[in-house]
């Protein structure tokens, strides 16, 4: 969005982030800002655009981080958030996890595209769009990945010696994420909603 010429904002709450931020993009003017989601350190009707990804799942009562969307956005302003998706195997593995304390992200949840655009909804937003993706490489590769890194067996983040059968495979998937039946498969969905 900045090649595009747009003011850009990154917020975040830990001042850790905030510095590899600001490394990994010492040219790129995005303003960075420390605060709190919850309450953004932002005028009413800021912004023509808010983004998050991997940030809903985290807040037990989603309402509070929806709310301030809503407040910091334009009328006619474009909210896109993107989650877990509910019926994955990426769900099982992480509350298998959680319930052992083992999981890395702390507590977190999952939606359907409908629990997610209904919550949107209920908050007076018009959905525009659902969309999803699966992982890539797939969820059991990167556990199958993880494992044998512990015995010293070292495979590529990217397998590629799968050759024209990877790339058919993505291709099949890029094709069936369209597809709204195919969206209660992917690991990932997000929405795209205007604020009325």
């Amino acid at each position: 969005m900045r090649e595009l010429g747009a003011d850009v904002y990154l917020l975040d709450y830990s001042r850790e982030s905030l510095r590899i931020i600001r490394l990994l993009s010492a040219n790129d003017p995005v303003k960075l800002i420390l605060g709190d989601a919850r309450r953004c350190p932002f005028e009413d009707g800021t912004f023509n655009v808010v983004f998050h990804q991997g940030l809903l799942e985290h807040f037990r009562s989603p309402w509070c981080l929806l709310a301030e969307n809503a407040r910091i956005l334009k009328k006619g302003g474009l909210l896109i958030a993107d989650v877990p998706q509910t019926f994955h195997i990426y769900t099982l593995m992480k509350h298998l996890l959680m319930s052992i304390g083992l999981w890395f992200g702390g507590w977190e949840r999952q939606f359907t595209p409908g629990s997610l655009s209904g919550m949107l909804k209920k908050m007076h937003f018009e959905i525009i769009g659902v969309y999803g993706d699966w992982s890539r490489p797939g969820v059991l590769y990167k556990v199958v990945r993880q494992l044998l890194a512990k015995v010293g067996i070292v495979l590529p983040m990217y397998p590629s010696f799968f050759g024209s059968l990877t790339v058919w495979w993505y291709r099949l998937q890029s094709r069936l994420r369209t597809k709204r039946l195919f969206l209660h498969t992917v690991l990932s969905i997000g929405v795209i909603a205007r604020k009325k």
